[in-house]
């Protein structure tokens, strides 16, 4: 390496250790220390802080505001050079509400009080001032000239000559050797740097085949902007899972730790990731930060932070970097398909795009109302940019559910059609977008009944963005269809792997559990899921599905009540308890219930397949053909057959009929 290169990477090593300030070199050196305050120590060259050892989430921000004050303990930080520092004038954020919001991170961190503070204290209309006792790790305590009112005994041992030599040296000299130990030492540590990264060069890199994009924090003040922050993060996840070569967790796990404070470690081993992407957004009118940092999660190892600012209109393009800068940083392979993905900058309508994010917030939030909220948003987003792809993919999937047993907001026959007719308008704007064909392939599945088209579609959407969780979930259910049972499985799990804390992914790989016939299998697996969330209704209903087959009808009677009651009177749910009524000997209860549903019975949704479900459990095959019939001619979901409540009419020819009709292999 030539005497420039070095010189040259000297710099960068002198540059990455450093708080990223103007600092002098006596400063520069002294911020390379480990700083101990009570039971808290921060490390400036790994930008951590831990408290009894253990690593302390606190933003970039808040930590170098914390560490400027902890350079001067005891002292008054005025807010003019704190915003000098932290601030520059090209910042475009409120410094007031900025300031404000970092000094309370650093107090959450430290258990700190603002009214009795131990730590950080405010002086009115001035600035901050650190009131603890700092030390350097191992060492003397750093004190601020105020506070340094005793004598250092040590000093005074240290200027004084060694008696114990014959001849003291020269006064004139002391000065001079002072200076020689200073240089040599300085030289010392320059030595010391550059060896330290050479040896980095020749330690092996973090191993990093998983991650987790936890959710990124918003530095609004104003609440209703979140929807902003957890579209960035969705946004992130979805660039990051076009990497093949990667496992990201998807959305609905991560957002389980949105404001969460446990330790990092503690997540990465709970999402089974290797790292964890963490940072901020801030939205400022039409300008918008995006700060991000990457950690290994074994070591909590700092690997990597940057800050990328721009106009409304180029978030996506700031988000691609990200996600590049991120692929580049763990060295994962990345095939040139996936590099052009990440590369490729978009430009998007700003208003069409703040629709889009709403829309999908509101989505998330799988409710009916949210459902029918998110519905106006999208064709807003629509509205203000008619060729904006990802919008008419939002609409697709929303009209979907909106069709789908468990919203039931529409008839199949008139949601499906609309999403399908959506999900082909944004395959024609964007071929390469991974959702659109997954939620072509939904209606293709569910509503065409062209199971070869849907295969298809959900491969390519696979294909397009493989840590998509909902692709492999509901290409398990595809799987199913076809009577793939081993495949749908494996397809299943992968997207549990993919989104460990997903309900409805846990429960549906129960519910494929039983189709399976692996009914002790499929019961630790909804009581894992009832572990997760005791109230979540239909884990309870699978656990009884898989209690019913091994008959056990008194469990099952227990299970299915609690379900009733938790999701306020499901039909699957009741269907299901008027089988186990029947089975446990109870056939006036499932009379009472199969009455029920008949007047519960609309345009909207007949329940026609509950209904056939309960006739079947009382035996009567001439009614239960009659509704199954009349569910067929409302396109009702054809995965609704492979549930074991009609096993006792897979022999019917009548049946056999209708699965040949629809075109599932019997």
């Amino acid at each position: 390496m030539s005497p420039a290169s070095n010189s040259r990477e000297l710099r960068q090593v002198v540059h990455s250790i450093s708080l990223g300030t103007h600092l002098s070199m006596e400063e520069d050196i002294h911020l390379r220390v480990r700083l101990r305050f009570g039971v808290f120590e921060l490390d400036p060259r790994a930008g951590e802080l831990r408290k009894h050892g253990l690593r302390v989430r606190l933003q970039e921000q808040p930590f170098q505001l914390l560490a400027m004050l902890l350079e001067h303990p005891g002292e008054v930080v005025t807010r003019e050079e704190l915003q000098k520092k932290l601030w520059p004038a090209d910042t475009f954020v409120d410094f007031d509400h900025g300031l404000n919001k970092a000094i309370n991170k650093i107090r959450e961190a430290l258990s700190d009080s603002a009214d009795s503070p131990r730590f950080v204290e405010t002086v009115a209309r001035r600035g901050y001032r650190f009131l603890a006792e700092v030390k350097v790790a191992d060492s003397a305590p750093v004190r601020s000239p105020d506070l340094a009112t005793e004598p250092d005994p040590t000093a005074e041992v240290r200027d004084r000559p060694d008696v114990s030599e014959k001849r003291a040296l020269p006064k004139r000299l002391l000065p001079s050797l002072a200076g020689k130990i200073s240089a040599f030492a300085l030289l010392l540590l320059m030595v010391f740097l550059v060896a330290w990264k050479l040896h980095s060069w020749n330690r092996p890199s973090p191993v990093i085949r998983s991650l987790a994009v936890l959710p990124l924090e918003s530095l609004s003040s104003d609440a209703s902007q979140d929807y902003f922050a957890d579209g960035m993060t969705d946004e992130l996840i979805s660039d990051l899972g076009q990497i093949s070569a990667l496992r990201v967790i998807s959305r609905t796990s991560v957002m389980a730790y949105k404001h969460s404070r446990k330790p990092l470690p503690q997540i990465a081993r709970e999402l089974n990731v290797d790292a964890v992407v963490e940072g901020t957004v801030l939205r400022s009118g039409d300008q918008v930060r995006i700060t991000a940092q990457l950690i290994e999660a074994s070591a909590d190892k700092h690997l990597w932070s940057q800050s990328y600012q721009g106009e409304l209109r180029d978030t996506l393009a700031l988000q691609n970097r990200v996600a590049s800068a991120v692929a580049d940083q763990i060295r994962i392979n990345v095939n040139p398909q996936e590099q052009a993905a990440l590369k490729s900058v978009k430009v998007v309508n700003p208003q069409a795009y703040e629709s889009f994010l709403k829309g999908r917030y509101f989505w998330n939030k799988r409710t009916a109302d949210g459902l029918k909220v998110a519905l106006a948003y999208f064709n807003q987003a629509i509205d203000e940019d008619p060729k904006y792809a990802p919008a008419y993919s939002g609409l697709a999937d929303t009209n979907a559910l909106l069709g789908d047993w468990q919203y039931a907001v529409m008839t199949p026959k008139e949601a499906l059609p609309k999403a399908k007719a959506a999900a082909i308008r944004a395959l024609e704007l964007d071929g390469a977008l991974g959702e659109a064909h997954n939620s072509l392939a939904f209606c293709l599945d569910g509503f065409d009944w062209d199971f070869d088209a849907a295969g298809k579609e959900f491969r390519r959407a696979i294909e397009l963005n493989p840590s998509y969780a909902t692709a492999h979930h509901w290409y398990a259910w595809h799987l199913s269809l076809l009577g793939r049972y081993e495949e749908a499985i494996a397809e299943m799990r992968k997207a549990e792997n993919l989104d460990p804390l997903s309900l409805i992914i846990n429960a549906d790989l129960a519910e494929l559990l039983v189709l399976a016939h692996s009914y002790d299998e499929s019961i630790r697996q909804s009581r894992k899921t009832i572990e997760m969330d005791p109230n979540f209704a239909l884990a309870h209903n699978q656990l009884a599905q898989a209690y019913l087959q091994k008959h056990m009808h008194d469990e099952a009677v227990a299970e299915l009540q609690k379900a009733a009651q938790l999701s306020g009177g499901s039909p699957t749910v009741m269907a299901n308890l008027a089988r186990a009524y029947v089975a446990s000997g109870e056939r006036g209860e499932a009379v009472k219930l199969l009455n029920d549903l008949k007047k519960r019975s609309s345009p909207v949704s007949s329940h026609a397949s509950e209904i056939a479900v309960i006739y079947a459990a009382l035996g009567d095959t001439d009614q239960a053909m009659n509704w199954i019939e009349k569910g067929y001619e409302e396109r009702f979901n054809p995965g609704v057959l492979l549930r074991p409540g009609f096993d006792s009419l897979r022999s019917d020819p009548r049946f056999q009929d209708l699965v040949r009709r629809i075109g599932l292999p019997r």
